[in-house]
This record gives C-alpha cells, sequence and structure tokens, in this order.
C-alpha cells in the first residue's frame, strides 16, 4: 500500500546530509514495518530511497547494524545489497540506491540462496572492520524449558536424554569461529530483483550479525521461519538452491561451510519467538500460547509452522546419534498436533512475494478455532 504526499516536511534529511548527497525530491511513501519510515525521491534526476530507522530502544543499533553490514557487503560484485548513498546517525536515516522492483522468477529460491552465499562470504576471520557487527544470537536455555514444557502440556513423553541432547545443540551453535556475514531476517519481501542471483539484492539490514552460514541457509527447510510470507519450498528445488549456496560459498571462500545443518534446524524449531513478527518477540512463551490458541501471522497460522517445523526435524534426525531422543520426541509432537488440531493446514508450497520487498496491508484474519 503506498501512501502519496505532497510537499517534503515529512522527510527527514537534515542540511548536513543534503550538503554530502543533495537534496531529495520527495515522490512517494512507501509501506514499510512499524520500525521504519521509508520513501522513494529524485535525487540529482534518479530515483533513490530515503530511509530512517524508528520504534523502540534499540533503533540506534539496528541503525548501526545496517549501516556496518551495507558498508561490509559493498565489496561483494556483483552486488547484494543496494549502495549505500549518505547516512546520518543523528536523525538515524540512510539515503539508498533505488533498485528497481521486479516479480520473481518461479524458481527464485535458487538465485537467493547463491546470493545469499555471496552475502556470508563478504566477511572473513580475518576482517579488521566486521568487528563492529554483534555476534549471531541464537537459542537460549529458556527456549529448551519452553520446548519441553510444550510436550509435557500435549501429553507427549520426553525422552530422558533429550534436555542433554539439547544443551549440547546450543554449545554446538554458540561455537566460536563463525565469522559470516548473515542479514538477520533473509526473507523473500527483503529481497529485490529475485530473478537470478545476479539481480537479488538483500534490504533491511537492521538485524546483521555475525554467525554460522547455516542459521541462514537453514530457511529453505523450516519455511523461512522470521517471515510473514512463510512457504514450503519443494524438496528438488530446495536441493538445487542447497547445491547452489555452497557451490558459490566454496567458490568464494575456498573453503566447505562449518557446522551442520541439521543442527541450525533444530535450532530455529524449539525457538518460539520465530512464530510471531518481530515486534511481538518480548520474552513471551509463545511455544505454550499455541497450546490454547492459534493465531495467523502472515501465511500461515503459529501451529501450522510449528507442525512444518517438527515434520523437518524428525525427518533430519533420523539415525542422529547426537539427536537420536530429539528424532523421537519430534516425531511424537507432529502426529499429536495432526491428531489434536486436524484443521491445521500446511503451509503453502509458494507465496506472493510483494514487490519491491514491501509487505502488503491485510485486513486481520480472525484465528482458526481451537
Amino acid at each position: 500500500m503506498i501512501g502519496w504526499f505532497r510537499g517534503g516536511r515529512d522527510l527527514p534529511v537534515g542540511e548536513q546530509l543534503r550538503a554530502a548527497v543533495g537534496s531529495p525530491r520527495p515522490i512517494r511513501r512507501l509501506a514499510s514495518s512499524p520500525r521504519s519510515r521509508v520513501w522513494l525521491v529524485e535525487l540529482d534526476g534518479s530515483p533513490a530511497v530515503v530511509k530512517q530507522v524508528v520504534g523502540g530502544s534499540d533503533a540506534a543499533d539496528r541503525y548501526a547494524r545496517e549501516v556496518t553490514a551495507l558498508r561490509l557487503a559493498a565489496r561483494v560484485r556483483p552486488p547484494v545489497v543496494p549502495t549505500l548513498i549518505g547516512a546520518d546517525p543523528h536523525a538515524r536515516v540512510l539515503v539508498l540506491e533505488y533498485v528497481p522492483a521486479r516479480g520473481a522468477a518461479g524458481d527464485w529460491v535458487v538465485g537467493w540462496a547463491s546470493a545469499l552465499a555471496r552475502l556470508h562470504a563478504a566477511t572473513g576471520p580475518a576482517d579488521a572492520h566486521a568487528h563492529a557487527l554483534p555476534r549471531w544470537s541464537g537459542p537460549t536455555d529458556a527456549d529448551i524449558e519452553a520446548f519441553v514444557g510444550l510436550a509435557a502440556t500435549l501429553g507427549v513423553p520426553v525422552p530422558p536424554g533429550v534436555p542433554g541432547e539439547l544443551e549440547r545443540l546450543l554449545d554446538r551453535l554458540s561455537a566460536a569461529g563463525h565469522h559470516a556475514l548473515l542479514h538477520g531476517d533473509p526473507c523473500p519481501d527483503n529481497g529485490l530483483g529475485l530473478r537470478s542471483a545476479a539481480e537479488t539484492r538483500f534490504i533491511d539490514l537492521e538485524h546483521a550479525s555475525l554467525g554460522s552460514g547455516l542459521v541462514e541457509l537453514a530457511y529453505l527447510r523450516m519455511g523461512f521461519p522470521t517471515c510473514w510470507c512463510v512457504t514450503a519450498v519443494p524438496p528438488p528445488l530446495r536441493a538445487e538452491a542447497e547445491i547452489a549456496y555452497h557451490a558459490t560459498y566454496r567458490a568464494r571462500t575456498g573453503t566447505t561451510l562449518p557446522g551442520d545443518l541439521t543442527d541450525a534446524c533444530a535450532g530455529w524449531l524449539i525457538r518460539g519467538d520465530a512464530l510471531v513478527e518481530r515486534a511481538r518477540r518480548d520474552g513471551a512463551d509463545h511455544l505454550a500460547r499455541l497450546t490454547h490458541k492459534d493465531w495467523r501471522w502472515g501465511t500461515a497460522t503459529a501451529r501450522g509452522r510449528l507442525a512444518h517445523r517438527l515434520a523437518v526435524v524428525a525427518t533430519m534426525t533420523t539415525d542422529n546419534p547426537e539427536l537420536g531422543g530429539l528424532h523421537r520426541l519430534t516425531a511424537a509432537l507432529h502426529g499429536q498436533i495432526r491428531r489434536r488440531w486436524p484443521r491445521t493446514k500446511p503451509l503453502p508450497a509458494t507465496t506472493d512475494i510483494p514487490a519491491g520487498g514491501t509487505r502488503r496491508r491485510r485486513r486481520r484474519p480472525r484465528p482458526p478455532a481451537d
């Protein structure tokens, strides 16, 4: 949804930024999350984008992360992010290259995965500037407690070894030595030009960090867990995308990606906060919430998201000696959810990806009946 307006009184571009980049002429206000304000403008006769990071006590941190990540990723060719034209840290404003919106190709996940690998490969262990970004923050002991509590609430016995397996999982996920430039929310609506790897650009890097690229490659299997436009990628297409990711990363770095994709997927499974949009991630136990109330976020409900993740991890942990108890638990939980809430729908196989990386506003639907 685009709001038209007259004049530039709402455009947060101060004199210092105007002196550095010129005087942008506002064209229209673009839809965005509640945590940012975005305009399409004309700058020296060419289109550009002005973004202001707003909302929440972490606005300054999100702004700093995005500026740092954009500058680090600017070294990648072909480009994977828009060019940062100018920035004003006091007003938390960025002026960015305008990238035309194009519809996504049917196999967009292949180009997305290859572009994601190039983004991840932008930083290395000896990168002197990457220290400005924080380390990736994974699941915690509270997530383990909530996940085990979910099983108890649903009447599913927890194999004795599961808590220990999950504690060791946290240790593996938080191991030092991972230095990939992570986007933080690499959803399809945070991508532009999803037709090929060369055209794909990632936007909205407010949650960028350094960590293992596997935690974002896992999006292909886990249905894009932090996204409103959640989708189940068909297995043949997903396999092609994963091959493209690994080949691109190896070509860029000369190394293979360390770590285990199964661990990354299991980490997303136990994170209850990945069942709600970021603005609502307030420390509440969302796994407990869904036992008495379902809710829709974007293209799927919370129970639908959880059922998909359980099925993925149950399959991936088959014959896994480190997560054997988790395999039995996830298989049992998935079956219990299907029996208890038989109207729970699977994730959509395709999604309507908004052009230009903006979220379409839609009426808030009623939650499904229990």
